[in-house]
């Protein structure tokens, strides 16, 4: 647990580099669109309760793997941001369903530790295209949701994104009062 607190607090934090397409405004909403390479993350998965239940549970457990807690004892650093994979209903309220992800950083892509937490697991993604918008504070589910609506109604309706699913990120370590970065991912549909 220490080892969490220590490399969240006061160790050096990887930003997931990705290639910006183009940042755009629309009816008064700023958001980019990105190009992230493929990756190995790490992930952990809940089903039958809410965002704000349980995110925090699944957020530490993935900060105690990056933090020391694997079978190598090795700390790698901490990765930004961390992503929650959701997935609404029509109506637009999430699922008892998520997924949470850390990315592993690069020095560890090749040969991740060995999580000691069955929980975990190592994940190869693809490269994506996202769609982002950006906001602050301290997110929970009804600041996402908000934010998912608002980037929504500004791509309209035939922009190309997925709508099953899409990322909430954060980037800060959660005892971070002010200046807070959240990010709200569509992922674009490929060609």
């Amino acid at each position: 647990m220490f080892g969490m607190i220590k490399n969240s607090l006061f160790g050096n934090t990887e930003e997931t580099e990705y290639k910006l397409l183009s940042s755009e405004t629309k009816d008064g909403v700023s958001f980019e669109v990105r190009r992230y390479d493929g990756a190995k993350y790490a992930v952990v998965s809940s089903e039958g309760r809410t965002f704000d239940q349980v995110t925090g549970e699944l957020v530490r457990k993935l900060l105690m793997y990056i933090g020391g807690s694997n079978e190598q004892g090795e700390a790698m650093g901490t990765a930004a941001p961390i992503i929650i994979t959701v997935y609404p209903r029509n109506d637009g309220v999430l699922s008892r369903r998520l997924m949470v992800a850390i990315r592993i950083p690069t020095i560890y892509q090749q040969s991740p530790p060995t999580p000691t937490d069955s929980a975990i697991r190592i994940e190869e993604r693809p490269g994506m295209t996202v769609y982002t918008l950006q906001f602050g504070g301290f997110a929970g589910e009804s600041e996402y949701r908000a934010e998912a609506l608002r980037l929504t109604r500004t791509l309209g309706e035939t922009a190309p994104f997925q709508r099953k699913q899409y990322f909430c990120c954060s980037y800060d370590p959660p005892l971070k009062p002010y200046g807070r970065r959240n990010e709200v991912w569509f992922l674009q549909e490929e060609p």
